[in-house]
Order: C-alpha cells, then sequence, then structure tokens
C-alpha cells in the first residue's frame, strides 16, 4: 500500500486554473499506475484521468479532455493534474489514487490507495 496527500485545491473564477498535487509515501511509487478523480456534492465519484508507470500512457474522460493534464515526477513521488479553463461544473472534491494494475485502468475498483482528498470550487 501507498499512503496518498493531495494539495492546490481552492476558490477559483471559471476560466481560472489550478495545479493539484498528489504526494506518495513509500519506495514503490514507480510501481503504481495513478489517477484522479472527483466527486461533486450528491453524486458518485467519477474517473477523471489516469498515467501509466512511466508517464508515457495517459488516459481521460471526454468532459476534461484538452483541459486537464496529468503527469507524475517518479523522482519526487509525485502526480499532478493540471487543471485549465475550469467551469462551474468541475467544482467537486478531487481524489488521487493508486492501482497496482499492469495496464492503465479508469474505474474505481481497480484503484487500491486514495488520499483523503482536495476541493476545488469554481465561482461563475
Amino acid at each position: 500500500q501507498v499512503q496518498l496527500v493531495e494539495s492546490g485545491g481552492g476558490l477559483v473564477q471559471a476560466g481560472g486554473s489550478l495545479r493539484l498535487s498528489c504526494a506518495a509515501s513509500g519506495r514503490t511509487f514507480s510501481s503504481y499506475t495513478m489517477g484522479w478523480f472527483h466527486q461533486a456534492p450528491g453524486k458518485d465519484r467519477e474517473f477523471v484521468a489516469s498515467i501509466s508507470f512511466s508517464g508515457e500512457r495517459t488516459y481521460y474522460t471526454d468532459s476534461v479532455k484538452g483541459r486537464f493534464t496529468i503527469s507524475r515526477d517518479n523522482a519526487k513521488n509525485t502526480v499532478y493534474l493540471q487543471v485549465n479553463s475550469l467551469k462551474p461544473e468541475d467544482t467537486a472534491v478531487y481524489f488521487c489514487a493508486a492501482s497496482p494494475s499492469r495496464w492503465v485502468p479508469t474505474r474505481m475498483r481497480d484503484f487500491t490507495s486514495w488520499g483523503p482528498g482536495t476541493q476545488v470550487t469554481v465561482s461563475s
């Protein structure tokens, strides 16, 4: 298991940007595929993006393609989510997650470690 802590959330106006970070503990960070999910009030947690061990492969949900970018720095045990052109509907708690899968998963059930989340609020 790896321990995860997100940071970088906050209140931003529509059209603004944030950079979310997720710091992982442990020496095996590079052996995990990583993902970001979000959960809006009253809604289920949903997939946002995921990235392979090396960072070569990335996947995004359609609603964030072209606006969000997932990346990782294995030397710093950190995964990032750059969120641009934010919309009010992006308001949610954003969670970082780790998966031991050999492929790059997009389903919650494939992720075994989760952070506590960071709040992103977008005002109109």
